[in-house]
């Protein structure tokens, strides 16, 4: 389960990682979706890497959503 985890924030690592480019914001969205399910998949496993990596991913797709004007 770990390593699914892992896979899916890596995924959604690239997403936010293109979604950092100006009107490219949107994709940030995807990251958010696929983090929140590696998130959830990553705390039900023994290790906790998946998770780590899915909160950081997570934190700095809300911060670029945050400061671009996504959240209203």
């Amino acid at each position: 389960m770990n390593l699914v985890s892992i896979a899916i924030g890596l995924i959604g690592a690239v997403f936010m990682f293109v979604g950092i480019i100006p009107l490219l914001g949107w994709l940030n969205w995807i990251a958010l979706a696929a983090c929140g399910l590696g998130g959830i998949l990553g705390a039900f496993a023994e290790k906790k890497t998946g998770l780590i990596i899915n909160i950081i991913v997570l934190a700095i797709a809300i911060l670029r959503l945050a400061i671009g004007g996504g959240f209203v």
